[in-house]
């Protein structure tokens, strides 16, 4: 009888622990090849396998904490798919955010490299690194609420959880347990070279996979479960060496900064899971699905082993009735209080006038507006967000760990092209911050075609609707004959030498994130020389435009484009009106003097020019597919802009409609009127992430085009009397160092009719005095 009632016994404690087994998940770090987590989670959860611990590193830190935060394993797939997704881990965010009032106009930069002056007046190189403005914003978004509703401790999330960084100065892993979970898996994910270091207890960490990459020592040393089930995509071991060299570089970050993961480790009771991702990249996020299916299939094929050592359940109702319970705990993000540190008192003031406050209180648009106001600001060497909960008043405290610098940013860019058009950008800047923000900036083009110098400053008010003012020094010099000579096309074009000076002062203020308003008002100085005919030859006199002359420019500006060139999504609007008044002063060469004789030859001649000149412009990709986007350009002009002196005088004042990307290189007469109606159609087709293949068409309708009455003179056609086009179908390659273009153009001029252009990098200028 004893016998049997201890047999009995023994069955149910042995039923009992069954029951009550304990079960921990980890997942290895891996870079995108962590996005294979996601399939494991998918799988587990189908077949009703408890998941009672998590314990990551990098991205297997990140799926972890989305799990143990409370998320389903649907919502990190969608999360995982979504084009928000992509912009974090590229350092991109959407232009909704961008605060196009505080961006400068755009240039030809391709490689920036910032230098911090010190006391000494030493310069010093920083490193580029991967844009974390986003991704940490983002980290707040997903992980705030939970950290909250777990009081910072992560053994109160729906699942306990603990993530690795490492302290390379001291060279020790680091494992947390507590504190901000935004914090502790950025912190986690902090890949060397790649995004810049974040503090945890006053120490510089990187990413936990340098010493610890597969936690699961971690695991059994923190929560000592019945059994681990251990995901690991980071093997860097290979049976067979990998012959492909190229292969070995682009995952070289891998071999250096990862540490080994032992598959000992899970025990010899637990389950080792390795998914075949040897075809994929730890650097590519863009195959989501590929990975998470990946995971999934690899779990599933163990899914018979686990079960066959795991015999405790949770259904489906039960673990959503539990994570119910969790999320209810989180409270809406709903903000009091402000603070910003790393700053001084000035500075301070700067910063929190940035975040517009119309109610007592802040919802998370008005935080991350006022963040991504503050991120576009270029007197931040960093910026970091924080969210702490404050239980007495049911809300949350947004902190910014802010860091100002007095530092030098040069730009180096231009093109290399296939005409005689390329060129060589360098852009100065330099940036302080006290109660304003200052930005004193200098650029230089330098090219057989164009030549430029341009001074800048800066003064940013943080009033409650943000104010600046700036002023603008600038010289262009367009030498037209340059780019036309060698083409056997037009063996015999004309001299067009076109130089402007201006002096601008500027007064703007936004209107929406996207918008600004500027009002400017410019001295000018117009030296133009040219050929009245096509005979140009060496040591001939040219003929002489001078106009010397004020402007005064309100203009409407809205930006959202993605690119500065080569746009595939956004768009952009400009409406402005201008008053120009001056004297145009005109010195006969002695061309038309050999050609025509000294009594039928042109004379020196003064006068006063005055118009009113008004511009709309609407770009516009307004439709947008997975291989395909259709967008449109519409531009208007009307002015009562008088005939100079002449012929050419008159074509080189004149508006000039710029259609395609090389158009500012040309001289265009038949895209020049005082008025003027003109637009085309954008098709783009992706081949792959980086390669369009563009097809554009133009129409431009001048009210009343430009006639050459004999030699010189100048009056008007027969009003909307003719149209012309053009067209350009070409490849775009987005490179590291710009734009790749290959591209066949049109246009309809009696000169130039078409052409071939191969550039690399952005065909992009200084604006003219008159634009």
């Amino acid at each position: 009888m004893l016998r049997k009632s201890l047999f009995v016994i023994s069955l149910i404690l042995i039923a009992f622990q069954l029951s009550a087994q304990k079960v921990g998940v980890v997942f290895s770090g891996g870079g995108a090849k962590g996005l294979a987590h996601i399939g494991t989670l998918k799988a587990l959860e189908e077949n009703n396998i408890p998941i009672d611990y998590i314990t990551g590193t990098s991205m297997g830190a990140i799926v972890g904490a989305m799990y143990a935060a409370g998320y389903t394993p649907q919502q990190i797939e969608n999360i995982a798919l979504s084009s928000d997704f992509q912009n974090w881990v590229s350092g991109r965010y959407q232009s909704d955010y961008s605060f196009y009032f505080q961006k400068s106009a755009p240039n030809p930069s391709i490689v920036t490299a910032k230098m911090a002056i010190d006391t000494s007046l030493r310069l010093s190189f920083r490193p580029n690194l991967v844009n974390d403005i986003p991704l940490n914003f983002a980290l707040l978004e997903l992980f705030s609420q939970a950290s909250a509703a777990a009081k910072d401790n992560f053994d109160n999330l729906l699942v306990p959880f603990r993530c690795m960084a490492s302290d390379i100065l001291s060279q020790k892993s680091i494992m947390v347990s507590k504190g901000s979970l935004t914090e502790a898996v950025r912190a986690s994910m902090t890949v060397p070279l790649i995004y810049r270091p974040i503090k945890l207890d006053d120490k510089f960490v990187f990413d936990g996979g340098i010493y610890n990459n597969f936690p699961a020592d971690i695991m059994q040393k923190e929560f000592k479960p019945d059994l681990i089930i251990g995901a690991n995509v980071s093997s860097k071991t290979f049976n067979e060496y990998p012959k492909d060299d190229d292969r070995l570089l682009n995952r070289f970050l891998v071999y250096m900064f990862l540490s080994k993961s032992d598959s000992t480790l899970v025990g010899e009771n637990g389950i080792y899971i390795e998914p075949n991702l040897a075809d994929f990249s730890s650097t590519n996020f863009l195959p989501v699905e590929e990975l998470i299916k990946k995971g999934y299939d690899a779990t599933i094929a163990e899914i018979d082993n686990i079960k066959s050592k795991i015999n405790r359940r949770v259904t489906a109702s039960e673990l959503a009735k539990k994570r119910t319970n969790f999320n209810s705990k989180k409270a809406e993000l709903i903000f009091n209080n402000i603070y910003v540190t790393g700053v001084n008192s000035q500075q301070r003031k700067y910063v929190e006038r940035l975040f517009k406050r119309d109610n007592e209180a802040f919802n998370l648009s008005d935080i991350k507006r006022g963040y991504y106001k503050l991120v576009a600001d270029e007197v931040f060497e960093a910026i970091y967000p924080k969210i702490s909960y404050d239980a007495a008043t049911d809300s949350y405290n947004f902190q910014i760990v802010a860091q100002p610098k007095k530092a030098l940013k040069i730009d180096f860019g231009g093109n290399i092209s296939t005409r005689p058009i390329s060129n060589v950008f360098l852009g100065v800047q330099y940036n302080y911050l006290n109660r304003r923000a200052y930005t004193f900036a200098a650029n230089f083009y330098s090219g057989r075609f164009y030549e430029s110098v341009q001074l800048s400053g800066r003064i940013d008010f943080p009033s409650k609707i943000p104010l600046f003012l700036a002023t603008e020094l600038t010289y262009n010099n367009w030498n037209y004959y340059n780019t036309s000579k060698i083409f056997v096309e037009n063996p015999a074009p004309t001299y067009i030498d076109q130089a402007d000076r201006k002096i601008d002062f500027k007064f703007g203020m936004p209107l929406n994130r996207n918008a600004r308003i500027i009002l400017s008002s410019s001295f000018i100085n117009n030296s133009d020389n040219y050929s009245p005919t096509q005979n140009f030859v060496v040591g001939d006199l040219l003929d002489r435009t001078v106009f010397n002359g004020f402007r005064t420019s309100l203009s409407f500006e809205k930006n959202s484009l993605n690119r500065k060139q080569y746009a595939t999504a956004g768009k952009n609007i400009l409406f402005s009106i201008n008053y120009t008044t001056g004297r145009e002063n005109y010195s006969p060469g002695n061309i038309q003097t050999n050609s025509l004789g000294p009594q039928m030859a042109p004379a020196y001649s003064k006068n006063l020019r005055q118009w009113v000149h008004a511009k709309f412009s609407y770009e516009n990709y307004f439709l947008k597919t997975k291989k395909y986007t259709l967008g449109y350009l519409a531009e208007v002009v009307a002015s009562n802009q008088p005939l100079y002196s002449n012929y050419y005088s008159t074509l080189i004042a004149s508006p000039a409609f710029y259609p395609i990307q090389d158009s500012r290189s040309n001289f265009l007469e038949n895209f020049r009127a005082f008025n003027y109606a003109a637009g085309g159609i954008k098709n783009i087709f992706n081949i792959q992430r980086k390669l369009d293949f563009r097809v554009e068409g133009y129409v431009f309708l001048p009210y009343q085009e430009f006639k050459k009455i004999g030699l010189q003179g100048v009056g008007f056609e027969k009003t909307l009397s003719t149209w012309h086009y053009a067209g350009t179908a070409g490849l775009v390659y987005q490179s590291p160092l710009g734009p790749i273009s290959l591209s066949y153009n049109l246009y309809d001029e009696a000169k130039r009719r078409h052409g071939v252009l191969l550039h690399i990098g952005y065909l992009i200028y200084n604006k003219r005095s008159l634009e």
